[in-house]
């Protein structure tokens, strides 16, 4: 199968393996084994990084939901998610957030285009609260949670749990 989505995670599956988490707009956060992706001449070397936006190519598993990826190309590294810290933990809050509240393998194509309309912006703006904070809102708004008076934060906060503990460190930074 063919999809378009934003890396999100990869974790050591054996010694040249990984899995990684892809945040898809046609089957939502889906996972995947990059077989080989650790050694020198791999064909993923070097495309294999958080926020990169890649077209994929994606053998699906016979059993359980660990896929394996056959191919991929990168349409977008967001390289300015890179220039500071700031920027960096803005883009990782985004990132679990929208993890934390979708369901694995439900196509959700608005939550991956919030997730890539806000890497964009982070990419060639600086982070700051009113970023973070519209996109609270936008995604409070796409999840029916909003409650008017209360913070959007809140409203997912009360809906999903703890939030993600980058916010705190992003509020403290502003």
């Amino acid at each position: 199968m063919k999809a378009h989505g934003t890396l999100i995670r990869r974790s050591l599956l054996t010694e040249t393996s990984l899995i990684v988490h892809w945040c898809t707009h046609e089957n939502g956060i889906v996972k995947t084994v990059a077989k080989g992706a650790r050694r020198p001449k791999s064909p993923f070397a070097g495309k294999l990084d958080l926020f990169y936006l890649c077209e994929l190519e994606i053998h699906p598993a016979r059993n359980g939901d660990l896929h394996i990826l056959k191919d991929l190309t990168i349409q977008r590294p967001r390289l300015g998610l890179r220039r500071n810290y700031l920027q960096t933990l803005a883009a990782s809050y985004f990132v679990k957030l929208i993890d934390q509240v979708a369901e694995s393998e439900t196509p959700l194509p608005e939550l991956a285009d919030l997730l890539d309309r806000g890497l964009n912006y982070l990419e060639d703006h600086d982070a700051d609260q009113r970023a973070v904070t519209h996109f609270e809102k936008q995604l409070g708004e796409f999840l029916g949670v909003l409650e008017p008076g209360l913070d959007p934060i809140r409203c997912i906060q009360r809906h999903f749990g703890t939030i993600p503990p980058q916010r705190e460190e992003l509020v403290q930074r502003f």
